[in-house]
């Protein structure tokens, strides 16, 4: 009995050894804590003791012991084999699960950072295999697709050590995740230092999209689509940055934390100002890196701060960057259309001249003469000179100098119009007749001493590269604005206020006066003012950064750069008072051909008059109180109703002039009241305020 008992024990020993080996196999396959399964050195300890004994079958003999336990170690084996193979290809089914869901992740959950959650066995001694298993939760069920690079390459990483492991079956970095050793739920702290770790690491975009700086600021925004060889790659990189400082201010001010929203600003205004109108890199000051650098460490101290808004900030900033460019967009095809309706001619306005003209022709001869001729060439006299083309326009000009004149008989007014024009404007003041005032209507086609032998500005006119630019050159070119082409510019009558010591031979003192003027006070006190030796009084334009030299001339010439002052404040074309004595004394005509000899190729200044008196009139301008010339009225929408009222002269200066559909309403009843729209001409031609 003693034998068959022991041959039972035996055999109940070796299957019960295989169960506990089956009972393992899915504990490591599927459980959630770690188990380790005996190698052969483990096992072999089961049977072989120092002193001598065996654990499981006690009573055996030696040789029976011996097979037994091959056989046991032979099946161990094949079960461990079984167990890390379905470990392995559970695993990559895991990582294949995670990717496909990261592919259909699309709307966020409200969570407030990412979660990483790594299980393992705990133990580096052994070369055991753990069971890793990787939650990664970010705000929502997905990631933002600027978030999904990053997703991807941590999926990409994780894959690999999967790859990596030997055959035994071991990992090469034991509960190792993206280089960072955890057990459990990540701490807000542990978090911040992987974020430190991956900025530390020189790449060109992390995963949530933000721009790494390297020494030289080479790379540039991924997001942008820009290379670092682009032309304003640097410029790109600045503009996201404001784009991220615009969201974290938002941030800042609904939290309350006004010491970093201060630094912020400061920042802020500080790489604005480096920026400035610069279209290219090249146009950055040097010193363009050290605030870039100083903004991105302003941007991370606030990132690693509010890192659990990085969803909403990635959003935002996707946001405001589409609107931007949108908005930029908009703005270019609106500058461009308001060109296009600047040029144009309303339909009541191209009927009036025509209809005088007509008048004109059919009038007898023996009333064509303005009354009061005598005081043409009184120097005592207030003398107003206007430049125009547009007959409505000098009658409003006229009109409201008169209704608040204090001696009407006093003021004597000059129009100078072209060939076209000429028999229009003539025929109005002939059937609206001024009073006492004076009258004098000229055609700038009688003016023979005006020929391009003489004036610079009228053979560079006529020639054929200038034609060409206007006519046949089709689109502008990229970045140019394309009010420099409106073909105003090719008009003698808007170069005309450059020869007023030739045109009035005889008087001391003129005012001239835009056709997109209004005047609402006496002027008479400005011939009394004394200009101290000055050529022109006029009001500066200081108030406005865009108004100074540097925006009118080319400082990147060295002819501009050696006789000017980039700084220096601009003054207002439209309302000035010129002293033509002084003018004659200082030969400023001589010194006016001179500068427009020297931009004949335009590269001094663009086309227009304001820059060619800028440099005619330097140091030869007299400032009038800001009171006497408002500016403004045809481009700001938001100029202050007081500052209208008590202005001496209001100029609608822009494209939105009060006689088009596209200039402003709330400023045109400024110049309509000065308009008799009961006037016959203006009835016929369907003139309405």
């Amino acid at each position: 009995m003693a034998a068959p008992v022991a041959r039972g024990r035996r055999c109940r020993g070796a299957v019960l050894l295989l169960l506990l080996a089956s009972v393992l196999a899915p504990l490591a396959l599927y459980g959630r804590s770690p188990v380790s399964l005996p190698d052969s050195t483990v096992a072999r300890g089961a049977f072989d003791r120092e002193d001598g004994s065996n654990l499981v079958w006690p009573h055996m003999a030696a040789s029976e012991v011996s097979l037994a336990k091959d056989l046991t170690m032979e099946r161990l084996g094949e079960h461990k084999n079984r167990v890390l193979s379905a470990a392995d290809d559970w695993q990559a089914v895991e990582i294949a699960k995670r990717t496909d869901t990261s592919v259909r992740w699309k709307e966020p959950v409200s969570r407030d950072a990412d979660e990483v959650v790594a299980e393992g066995n705990g133990s580096s001694q052994s070369r055991q295999d753990g069971v890793i298993k990787e939650v990664v939760s970010t705000n929502g069920k997905g990631a933002e697709e600027g978030d999904g690079q990053g997703v991807k390459e941590k999926l990409a990483q994780d894959t690999d050590e999967v790859e990596n492991r030997d055959g035994s079956g071991a990992a090469a970095e034991n509960n190792s995740i993206s280089g960072m050793t955890t057990t459990g739920n990540l701490s807000s702290s542990s978090l911040q230092k992987e974020d430190e770790t991956t900025r530390a690491t020189p790449r060109e975009e992390t995963s949530t999209g933000e721009v790494s700086i390297n020494a030289d600021l080479g790379t540039s925004l991924s997001s942008a689509g820009q290379s670092a060889t682009s032309p304003d790659a640097t410029i790109r990189i600045i503009k996201d940055q404001l784009t991220r400082a615009k969201t974290y201010l938002g941030l800042l001010a609904s939290r309350g934390n006004h010491g970093s929203a201060k630094e912020l600003r400061a920042r802020m205004k500080d790489i604005q100002r480096a920026l400035g109108d610069a279209t290219n890199d090249g146009m950055l000051p040097q010193n363009v890196h050290s605030r870039i650098k100083a903004m991105e460490q302003t941007l991370g101290k606030l990132k690693r701060t509010h890192d659990s808004c990085s969803g909403a900030v990635s959003r935002l900033r996707t946001a405001i960057h589409s609107t931007e460019e949108r908005l930029q967009s908009h703005k270019k095809d609106a500058n461009y259309l308001a060109q296009i309706a600047a040029k144009s001619l309303p339909k009541g306005l191209h009927c009036l001249p025509l209809r005088l003209t007509n008048e004109y022709y059919s009038t007898n001869s023996n009333n064509k003469d303005f009354p009061n001729m005598e005081k043409l060439e009184d120097p005592k006299l207030h003398h107003y000179a206007i430049f125009s083309d547009n007959v409505l326009a000098a009658a409003v000009v006229v009109n409201s100098t008169l209704v608040h004149a204090k001696k009407p008989a006093n003021h004597v007014f000059h129009i100078v119009t072209d060939r076209l024009n000429y028999a229009a404007m003539k025929m109005w003041f002939l059937a609206n007749p001024l009073g006492k005032a004076a009258i004098q209507v000229q055609n700038v086609e009688e003016f023979t001493w005006l020929n391009s032998s003489y004036s610079p500005v009228l053979k560079q006119l006529e020639s054929s590269s200038i034609i060409d630019y206007y006519f046949r050159s089709g689109k502008a070119r990229p970045g140019e604005n394309p009010k420099f082409r409106n073909p105003k510019y090719l008009s003698i009558l808007n170069h005309l206020r450059f020869y007023l010591p030739e045109i009035f031979p005889k008087l001391n003192k003129v005012l001239f006066l835009d056709d997109d003027t209004v005047v609402q006070q006496d002027l008479s006190a400005l011939w009394s003012i004394d200009l101290k030796g000055k050529v022109n009084g006029a009001v500066e334009t200081c108030g406005e950064t865009f108004h100074r030299f540097d925006k009118y001339l080319n400082f990147s010439n060295p002819l501009i750069a050696s006789n000017f002052n980039p700084h220096s404040c601009g003054w207002a074309y439209g309302m000035n008072m010129f002293d033509l004595s002084e003018w004659r004394k200082q030969n400023i005509t001589d010194v006016y051909h001179t500068w427009q000899n020297l931009n004949e190729d335009r590269l001094l200044w663009k086309l227009g008059t304001l820059p060619a008196g800028l440099v005619t009139f330097w140091n030869r301008t007299f400032p009038l109180d800001r009171s006497w010339h408002l500016l403004g009225l045809g481009y700001n929408p938001n100029v202050n109703e007081k500052d209208i009222r008590q202005a001496s002269v209001i100029h609608y200066n822009g494209n939105l002039k009060p006689w088009l559909e596209i200039g402003l309403s709330k400023y045109r009843k400024y110049w309509s009241r000065h308009v008799n729209y009961d006037q016959v001409f203006v009835r016929e031609c369907n003139i309405n305020p």
